[in-house]
């Protein structure tokens, strides 16, 4: 499913025009990428959480070439945990 593909079936269910479901969305995600930013978990209730996690450095090896040892460096992720409703409807 696209953005607009969302935006279109929010604004049907939602009895909104498509341009007021769009920046709806855009807002949403907006304020889930500043709260990510600030470091801060996003708890969607019966959906999931989004949250931050950073991996240390870490020394990698291309298989089968212990000569090109590559070192990656410590950087953030993105993690998302299923909520159980969620779980149960896809599951």
């Amino acid at each position: 499913m696209t953005k607009s593909q969302l935006a279109d079936i929010v604004a049907k269910k939602g009895h909104l025009p498509k341009k007021a479901a769009t920046e709806a969305i855009e807002v949403f995600l907006d304020e889930v990428k500043r709260t990510l930013k600030k470091g801060e978990k996003v708890v969607l209730s019966g959906f999931g959480t989004l949250y931050l996690s950073k991996v240390a450095d870490k020394e990698v090896v291309p298989f089968g070439n212990e000569k090109r040892r590559q070192t990656i460096k410590a950087h953030k992720v993105i993690n998302f945990r299923v909520g159980k409703p969620l779980k149960k409807a896809v599951w």
